[in-house]
């Protein structure tokens, strides 16, 4: 239950804030915005919520791409079909980065684990053992 803004209420005959989350009056610092430290975690939780549910969404995706293409590709290289992929809940929306090679291909990655796209519906699957270093 919030309020919006900070309203000042004389008591005393000194003027008091309120707090911007529950809106009770706020003794202490001048300065402060909150009654308390539920209150302050309270608005900047519901503050943060949709866009931290928005990131950490994508990012549980791309952790979930990462291991599938690590459960798939046990050595450095191998090849699947775009099915198995699929099956197992990969989704090439989202990756980390793409890198072009020298002859045209191009592989997307997901963080050390990259694949190209073959004929076929085949992709190779490669692990990046550059950034282990």
């Amino acid at each position: 239950m919030h309020t919006a803004g900070l309203h000042a209420v004389r008591q005393n005959g000194k003027d008091m804030k309120n707090c911007q989350e529950c809106g009770e009056p706020i003794i202490g610092r001048m300065d402060k915005k909150f009654c308390s430290d539920l209150c302050r975690n309270s608005f900047n939780n519901r503050l943060n919520s949709n866009s931290h549910n928005f990131v950490r969404n994508i990012n549980n995706q791309l952790k979930k791409n990462r291991r599938i293409l690590e459960a798939l590709c046990p050595d450095d290289k191998s090849k699947v079909t775009k099915s198995i992929l699929l099956s197992k809940g990969f989704d090439f929306n989202h990756i980390t980065h793409i890198r072009p090679t020298l002859k045209g291909s191009i592989y997307h990655f997901v963080y050390d684990y990259g694949y190209l796209e073959l004929d076929h519906d085949f992709y190779l699957i490669v692990k990046d053992n550059r950034l282990e270093k």
